[in-house]
């Protein structure tokens, strides 16, 4: 029996956008409690721990599966707009894992992981859960035209 790559590809690129979109909403959900209360600022600041090394885990599977997929097709339209999105996802991981979690993570370590957090930082993070958000639905989006249009 022939192991079929593109059945492999779609699987763990289909995996990716799963778990990675999966985290992505379990913490927006969390984050947009958390702007009010004590209560869900601490509920995030602990659920960020599982969901951030889920989403990058998520990036990854989306981001192999996508370069087996797509292996025989040219280098634009659908792959090249996921290939975007995908650079748009890590940017926008890399603040939030090396510019929000720190923060985070200090005040949890400083006793104060009950308070609301600072109004400019919600903002930031406002704007990129927006774009977490476009880059996750807008790439199943795709795959699911790039599918229908076969």
């Amino acid at each position: 029996m022939m192991i079929n790559l593109d059945f492999i590809g779609l699987f763990i690129f289909i995996a990716g956008i799963v778990i990675g979109l999966g985290a992505v909403i379990v913490i927006d959900i969390h984050g947009f409690l958390g702007r009010k209360s004590h209560y869900w600022t601490e509920a995030t600041i602990r659920t960020h721990k599982v969901t951030k090394p889920l989403i990058w885990a998520g990036i990854l599977l989306a981001l192999t599966g996508g370069i087996i997929f797509y292996r025989n097709d040219p280098f634009s339209g659908i792959p090249l707009y996921h290939a975007v999105i995908f650079a748009v996802l890590v940017l926008n991981g890399v603040f939030l894992s090396f510019y929000v979690s720190p923060f985070l993570l200090a005040r949890e370590r400083e006793g104060r992981q009950t308070e609301l957090l600072p109004s400019s930082l919600q903002n930031k993070i406002i704007v990129s859960l927006i774009f977490s958000d476009l880059g996750w639905w807008s790439g199943l989006a795709l795959l699911t035209y790039y599918l229908a249009s076969k």
